[in-house]
């Protein structure tokens, strides 16, 4: 083939450093916003970006000229200094060091953009370690939850 295409729609989601509740409202569109330029910044564009206090969703387009790893560790490195910057009394926020990404496929990318969208109202109902759970067992992931949590 002469020319090389790709269609990888990546949903990762990745939490605060001991589910600390730290992304508070006044701070979350501007995150959204400068990690949605750090995506489109590595050729991996946001479709959508939503958190909860103490953790994040995004669904973007993973670009085929960038490893998964390398644009989660920019992603999660620029926005943890971002946010060090932009708020004082959080300078010592950090990122958990895992993640999960997982693969969406075209098929499927409306309903996640609604359950990404729909974070605040899930979490009334749902504990982040639950949907981590749920979200495990939906696409088949063996895991320990003693290497799950921080």
């Amino acid at each position: 083939m002469p020319q090389s295409l790709a269609s990888l729609l990546t949903h990762l989601v990745f939490s605060t450093k001991h589910d600390e509740p730290l992304i508070h409202v006044g701070v979350r569109d501007e995150l959204y916003r400068y990690a949605a330029t750090i995506l489109q910044d590595l050729d991996s564009p946001a479709i959508l970006i939503n958190s909860v206090e103490d953790h994040v969703h995004a669904l973007f387009a993973l670009s085929k000229n960038h490893a998964l790893k390398d644009v989660v560790e920019k992603l999660k490195t620029g926005t943890s200094k971002w946010i060090k910057r932009r708020d004082l009394m959080l300078a010592n926020f950090y990122w958990q060091a895992g993640y999960g990404p997982f693969s969406v496929s075209q098929s499927n990318g409306a309903a996640v953009t609604r359950y990404i969208a729909g974070q605040k109202e899930h979490h009334t109902k749902v504990s982040f370690q639950d949907e981590v759970r749920l979200v495990f067992r939906k696409h088949r992931m063996d895991f320990d939850e003693r290497y799950v949590w921080n």
